[in-house]
């Protein structure tokens, strides 16, 4: 059986779970960052990702084993768990890079473009509809992305470009979440993401520094291995179980609930990140960026509320969310052909 073969329908959407698995994710994603954030320069970019997947596995290696059942160490969809290893990795090592040359806030902004490609990319892989007001959600998004970057002005840095990419990447990987479906254990999807991306990042550390320059400006990009003191020790470990603790969430979600109804609940992360932000640094958001982030999360909010709204105007919704930053919903079944356990 191939892994395409092995993909699972989408099961029926809970969104209390999907929510609640959100809104958490989302915390623990602003608490990551600014773990890295401040570890940053002490650490290069490639050990802070590194300590943050072996702690995964630490921690999930053993707990898999132990709960048995769905949870299984070993997973037909293998490939594609390692496509999104991948894709994370090497969007986020990106994302992560821009931090020193830019405040916390705007990254964020920009990166919430990811919501639109995944609008976009149901459409062209999912069969996702393409309504009016999707595409003029889109527009409005984007044109929120154009501002908070600021393309053409003195403000603009070429950087910005890298939370862009780390946004397509992360709407390539969570299109493949939502095809995978409610089949697959949470806990068997985050060892074989986060473990495979502690595989990649020492070789996308390696061609980066070889084909990039060097200079003093990208001295978090360094490639070494600096054995941490205890203090920082510790702080890697933090990293690592919150960091394990969000990708798990927001796997969770994408599994288990409709993306057009839980997908708005990803923007509290711009909120909570630009608050922290100030709070442990002072860092004040252009106008620019605020702008930015009102277009892009008032675009998100409005097309998942005509959402929640779809099944009051048809007395049979649409298979497919008719939503800015949803994943598709294929039609619901109960059967799947994904082993809750194969044994390697």
């Amino acid at each position: 059986m191939t892994a395409v073969a092995s993909l699972a329908p989408a099961q029926s959407s809970r969104p209390i779970e999907g929510i609640a698995c959100v809104l958490g994710g989302a915390w623990c994603f602003v608490g990551q960052d600014l773990l890295i954030k401040d570890l940053l320069g002490a650490q290069p970019l490639w050990m802070l990702i590194f300590a943050r997947a072996c702690i995964a596995v630490l921690v999930l290696a053993p707990l898999i084993t132990w709960l048995g059942g769905k949870h299984s160490l070993y997973t037909p969809l293998w490939p594609i768990h390692l496509l999104r290893a991948f894709l994370l990795t090497g969007g986020f090592a990106m994302f992560y890079a821009a931090f020193p040359f830019m405040p916390l806030a705007e990254v964020s902004t920009i990166f919430f473009s990811a919501p639109l490609f995944i609008g976009i990319l149901a459409a062209l892989f999912l069969g996702e509809r393409m309504g009016v007001h999707r595409i003029a959600a889109l527009v409005v998004g984007f044109s929120g992305v154009l501002i908070a970057m600021a393309p053409g002005q003195d403000s603009f840095q070429w950087v910005a470009l890298l939370p862009l990419i780390c946004a397509m990447s992360y709407a390539a990987s969570m299109i493949l979440t939502r095809r995978v479906g409610d089949g697959e254990s949470s806990l068997t999807m985050g060892l074989w993401t986060i473990g495979g991306s502690g595989l990649m990042i020492w070789p996308l550390g390696w061609l980066v520094t070889t084909l990039v320059p060097m200079g003093p400006e990208f001295h978090h990009l360094r490639l070494e291995f600096i054995v941490p003191d205890a203090a920082q020790m510790a702080d890697l470990a933090l990293l690592g179980i919150v960091g394990m603790t969000g990708y798990i969430l927001l796997s969770r979600a994408y599994q288990v609930a409709n993306a057009s109804l839980i997908a708005p609940f990803d923007y509290a992360y711009l909120p909570f990140a630009a608050t922290a932000a100030w709070f442990f640094w002072g860092e004040v958001p252009a106008l620019n960026t605020l702008a930015g982030m009102a277009l892009i999360i008032g675009a998100g909010l409005y097309i998942g509320y005509r959402e929640l709204r779809a099944p009051e105007r048809a007395e049979t919704p649409a298979p497919v969310g008719e939503t800015l930053i949803a994943t598709g919903v294929p039609a619901v079944t109960e059967d799947t052909d994904i082993p809750a356990s194969d044994p390697a």
